[in-house]
């Protein structure tokens, strides 16, 4: 995903920014979340397709916060 289209993204919760973080997952496979640092949120990137829903939004402990 172009980074400038990253840039416009905001979190659908707060209206904040979000971070984009790549990270490798249990499987070994790198992952891709859009982060929202105010709310704890991680937001899914599947297929190049950031999945923009409060409901998919993964919440972020104090550890993956620190990342």
């Amino acid at each position: 995903m172009d980074l400038r289209l990253i840039e416009m993204l905001v979190c659908p919760v707060c209206k904040g920014p979000l971070e984009d973080r790549r990270h490798a997952a249990d499987s070994g496979l790198p992952t891709r979340e859009l982060v929202c640092t105010a709310d704890r949120l991680a937001f899914p990137v599947r297929d190049g397709i950031p999945v923009m829903l409060a409901n998919e939004a993964r919440a972020l402990d104090a550890e993956s916060d620190a990342a």
